[in-house]
């Protein structure tokens, strides 16, 4: 059973990413793996842009531990899409977030998924509770 197709008006947080001629396939569309990638760009961009969370220096990592695509509408190059990202819930150690990809001047979203990142320490890879200030700074984008 599909799930509901999201809408662009459920999200706050939008990076806009230009698709590049690396990205179609044999098939001349997106290939799958590449959402996946952009999953990952847009809700580290949130992080970094809305947290100051500093992926290279910073005591704590976001490791991925789940995440799932439904594709609805093929993608491909050269198209400026649009990844709307929104936290399901925050965790004592994860976030779990709610992405959609747009078209550019479009309300319903090309493909939607989840992904959920676990924090924790660089160096021991143990899972560490996510700082107040994070949480604090990210309250914003959580929806119910």
């Amino acid at each position: 059973m599909k799930a509901t197709i999201k809408q662009r008006e459920h999200y706050t947080f939008f990076l806009p990413i230009q698709t590049r001629w690396a990205d179609n396939d044999l098939y001349g569309h997106v290939n799958n793996v590449t959402y996946y990638s952009y999953f990952d760009t847009a809700a580290n961009a949130l992080l970094i842009q809305e947290a100051d969370f500093d992926p290279k220096y910073s005591p704590m990592i976001g490791l991925v531990v789940n995440s799932n695509c439904q594709f609805n509408q093929e993608l491909s190059y050269p198209e400026i899409i649009e990844v709307g990202v929104a936290i399901e819930s925050m965790g004592n150690s994860s976030l779990s977030y709610d992405l959609a990809i747009f078209k550019r001047n479009s309300d319903t979203a090309a493909a939607q998924g989840n992904f959920v990142h676990v924090f924790v320490d660089r160096e021991t890879r143990k899972s560490t509770p996510i700082p107040v200030e994070m949480r604090d700074a990210l309250s914003r984008f959580v929806v119910t």
